[in-house]
């Protein structure tokens, strides 16, 4: 299932827009709404993963101050 949208784009991207679609034998409506989907899909992922990590810092889920020295430690080997 589909619907209609209707955007303003600048005419710098728009004239990009249909110099892709041209080049890769797309419409422009399929290249604009794989743009958005792909927009999407990162900027859901990064904020779902903010959210979990503020959920473990509210229930103080933090590394302790010996798991961030070895951890520190392990990458330090031979960084000289």
């Amino acid at each position: 299932m589909s619907t209609t949208m209707t955007l303003r784009l600048e005419d710098d991207v728009k004239n990009r827009l249909d110099t892709l679609a041209e080049a890769t034998q797309r419409s422009k409506s399929y290249l604009a709404a794989e743009a958005i989907r792909v927009y999407l899909e990162s900027n859901e992922w990064q904020i779902q993963e903010i959210q979990s990590a503020l959920t473990e810092a509210d229930a103080g889920d933090f590394a302790s101050e010996q798991d961030v020295q070895a951890l520190t430690e392990k990458w330090l080997v031979g960084a000289d």
